[in-house]
Order: C-alpha cells, then sequence, then structure tokens
C-alpha cells in the first residue's frame, strides 16, 4: 500500500506543503490551474535552502478579510476536483471552529481569510489528492515559540488557532528552536486534516519519492523545508483498509425514520451504520448517526443521509484506516430434531488462528421458523458446528 509521510521539522505553511506534495510528483498542472482560478496564476520555481533543493510556490495574492462563507464559496468555484474541494472546505471549517474558540462568535477571518489562504488550501488539497495515496502520516511538527502582530495585536507563539486546530488531531508538536512562527494555522490545519494514521503504524516500508517545500524565509544554518515522503508499506504487516466515516447528530426525527435510513444506507453500500443515542445542546435527547463507507461512496451515502434525516451537515472523516481480520464463511451442517440444514458461519483469523465465530442470524432465523424452535437454539447449534469444523481443521481453508 502506499502512504505519505509529511515531516514538518521545521514548520509547516500552505505553500510549504504544497511545494513538497509537487515534489513527491503531485500533478503539478492541476494544482496551478486549481489555484489559479481561486486567485491567480501561482509561481512555482526551485530554490535552496540551506543546500537542499527545493519548490517555492508563489500564490501572487493580496491580503482580504472575508467571512467563512465566502472563503467557502471561493473553495466551491475552484477548477479543482470534487473531492479536493470537499478536502479543502474542511480544512477552513477547522480554522472557523478554532478562531471561534480563541476569539468568540465572529464574522470575517483575517490572516487565515487572505487570498493566498485560500489557495494555498485548495492548491494543497488538488495535490494530495492527486497522488492518490491511501493514507498520511505525520511526524512531530516544530511550532515555533515568542510572540507575533496580528489582526488583534501582540499574540504568543504557537498562535492560539493553531493550538485549538492541532488539539486532539494526534500530531505530535515541539516548539522548536527559533523565536518566530514556524507552523500557521493554514499549515497545522491542512495537516490535521490529512493526517489519518499513525508513522508507526506503517511498520517497515520502503521511499518511492522524495520532496521539498520551501518556505519564504532563508535563515542561516536552518533548512527552512517541509519534506514529504510516499512510501510503499508491506500490505501484509499491516491489515488495514481505507474507510470514510460520516456522522451527523439529530434530535427531531423519529426512531421508525432512522431505522428506515439505516436500512436504506446499508441497501446503498455502506459497510456499517448505526444510531447512537446522545445528549445534545440544551439537555435535548438525539442521536448520533454514523456510517462506515469506502472513500468512493462517501459523497452519495453522505446526500442520502440529508435526505432520509433532514440534517443539514454530515460529516466526514476521509481515509481511516481500521484493523480488517481475516475472514471465511463455512458452510456447517446442524440437525435438530431430526432435520438436516446446511448453515452458514463466519470465522474471523488472526495469526492463523480462529479468534471470533458467528452463525448468520438470516439463515438461522428462517430454520427456526421451520422448526418452531426459538432462534437462540439454532445460533447455538450452528456456532458448535462451526467450532467444531475450524478447530479440526486448525487453519484458514487458503492454507490447507
Amino acid at each position: 500500500m502506499r502512504f505519505l509521510v509529511l515531516d514538518p521539522f521545521h514548520g509547516a505553511a500552505g505553500d510549504m506543503i504544497i511545494g513538497a506534495l509537487l515534489g513527491c510528483g503531485a500533478d503539478q498542472k492541476q494544482v496551478a490551474r486549481a489555484m489559479g482560478s481561486v486567485v491567480g496564476e501561482p509561481v512555482i520555481s526551485t530554490v535552496t535552502r540551506c543546500g537542499i533543493t527545493a519548490i517555492k510556490v508563489d500564490t501572487n495574492a493580496t491580503p482580504a478579510r472575508r467571512t467563512l462563507a465566502e472563503v467557502l464559496a471561493r473553495c466551491d468555484e475552484a477548477d479543482a476536483p470534487v473531492e479536493a474541494k470537499e478536502l479543502a472546505r474542511r480544512v477552513f471549517a477547522r480554522i472557523g471552529e478554532a478562531e471561534e474558540k480563541v476569539h468568540g462568535s465572529r464574522t470575517h477571518f483575517h490572516e487565515v481569510g487572505a487570498d493566498d489562504a485560500v489557495a494555498d488550501v485548495v492548491g494543497a488539497c488538488t495535490a494530495i489528492c492527486s497522488l492518490h495515496v491511501s493514507g498520511v502520516a505525520v511526524l512531530p511538527l516544530a511550532l515555533g515559540r515568542g510572540t507575533a502582530k496580528g489582526a488583534h495585536g501582540e499574540f504568543p507563539l504557537p498562535a492560539p488557532a493553531t493550538v485549538y486546530i492541532l488539539e486532539g488531531t494526534g500530531i505530535a508538536t515541539r516548539l522548536g528552536d527559533e523565536e518566530t512562527e514556524l507552523c500557521t494555522p493554514t499549515g497545522a490545519a491542512l495537516l490535521a486534516e490529512f493526517v489519518s494514521v499513525q508513522e508507526p503504524a506503517l511498520g517497515p516500508y520502503t521511499i518511492v519519492a522524495v520532496g521539498y517545500g520551501a518556505g519564504t524565509r532563508d535563515p542561516p544554518g536552518t533548512p527552512n523545508v517541509l519534506r514529504a515522503m510516499v512510501v510503499e508499506s508491506d500490505a501484509a504487516a499491516m491489515p488495514q483498509d481505507c474507510v470514510d466515516i460520516l456522522e451527523t447528530n439529530v434530535d427531531d426525527v423519529s426512531g421508525e425514520v432512522i431505522a428506515n435510513a439505516i436500512e436504506r444506507l446499508m441497501d446503498a453500500g455502506a459497510r456499517d451504520a448505526s444510531a447512537i443515542p446522545s445528549i445534545m445542546k440544551k439537555g435535548r435527547a438525539g442521536h448520533l448517526i454514523r456510517v462506515i463507507c469506502t472513500g468512493e461512496k462517501s459523497a452519495g451515502l453522505a446526500e442520502m443521509m440529508a435526505r432520509e434525516l433532514g440534517t443539514l451537515g454530515v460529516r466526514c472523516t476521509p481515509a481511516v484506516h481500521r484493523f480488517v481480520a481475516e475472514r471465511t464463511e463455512e458452510q456447517v451442517e446442524v440437525t435438530i430434531n431430526g432435520q438436516r440444514r446446511m448453515l452458514p458461519v463466519k470465522c474471523g483469523w488472526m495469526g492463523g488462528r480462529i479468534y471470533t465465530l458467528k452463525a448468520e442470524f438470516g439463515p438461522a432465523r428462517a430454520f427456526a421458523a421451520d422448526l418452531g424452535v426459538p432462534v437462540r437454539d439454532v445460533l447455538q447449534a450452528v456456532a458448535g458446528a462451526g467450532w467444531e469444523l475450524v478447530l479440526q481443521r486448525g487453519r484458514p481453508p487458503h492454507e490447507k
């Protein structure tokens, strides 16, 4: 499986991330077209930082103040793939939530609402989508220290918004040695949205491509770059696959409507769907609706959730890696009240040994109805026959 490893050892900003991804083989024409459609044609050049050749991206944008709605509208207008625009919207949603935590309810972005931030986010999201990796790991991030001046005056570094953005992401951080801002809110939000796997979980890997993205400053003795690596990981050593998680909260939908929505979502290709009781704002009882699906079905299932449940928003956590056990389905012979039937049982294997076994409920229920016996009696009989079969075999069928 192919992954992206981002190494922000000297901090992160949007232009640095784009440059590093371009160096790894991201589609430069597509990225330039996407950035140009929201701001203007970027200048992409090759520079050196302390002897390291890196790609420098300049948006040539002018300062601006925009509302979050205006920023999201510009993302929607970008000449970029749909998945890149959706990713960009989630990045700015993170920034918006962080700014509200810092400043309270607000109308306008400041530095992060400028055109260069819009171009950087759209460009970085387009770049990472063009690499088609299965997941992203982020190594420890240098944040910087000291103070800086912004729209509200002097503030401590790392910036308050940057700290809130990184909260709960699992990204390891360090302050670094420089008295300056090394990680911008835009850079932090991009890394927070991209990360989906912890680097140790990749196990041994081979490096396929390396790229360096350059920052604007060129301090002596310190390479102001961000490194990206496309790597191949041994899939056999990491039994995982990649899914999206869709979630929405509802407090005005009946149980019958929720049950129907779950059934429709499963029929439409969801891997799993559930409703979790929750206490929502103002003490209202509600449900968290959660859907697990493959990336290609994510957009369609999100639309179905909105239609079926009447919700105004669906959160998407993309490219989540999950442990997937080796599984087999066996047919076992069961005799109850003198009647024989072959029924399916699902087995989960780990390390060449079975660790879970479960009878399929539907066929067991049908047999129980035919016999006029409790379904739990059939389930127990099927499970017993299943354990007897697999313990005799001792290993998955393909290892015979």
